[in-house]
């Protein structure tokens, strides 16, 4: 990993237990967010295969319920990775 020149001076004045102040950029930082909220929202479309017994099911229960199969789909995928719901295999 390769880091800055602010990154490197910031990083030895830590380690001679001298830190020092820097200037605060509050536009951006707010920019920064910005682009960080834009990635953790941005959706990639990608392609799967499922039995269809499986798909038929989801899909029956997104029905029951009043939503897309997709948004059982993401949610499962989502709070698999956000350790929220744990795999048995």
């Amino acid at each position: 990993m390769k880091y800055t020149d602010e990154e490197l001076e910031l990083l030895a004045a830590i380690e001679e237990n001298q830190p020092k102040t820097v200037s605060f950029d509050n536009e951006s930082i707010k920019t920064m967010a910005g682009d960080t909220l834009e990635y953790l929202n941005e959706k990639k479309q990608i392609s799967i295969n499922l039995k269809r017994s499986d798909l038929d099911f989801i899909k029956q229960r997104a029905k029951d319920i009043g939503i897309s199969y997709q948004s059982i789909i993401q949610s499962l995928v989502h709070n698999y990775s956000t350790n929220k719901l744990e795999l048995k295999l």
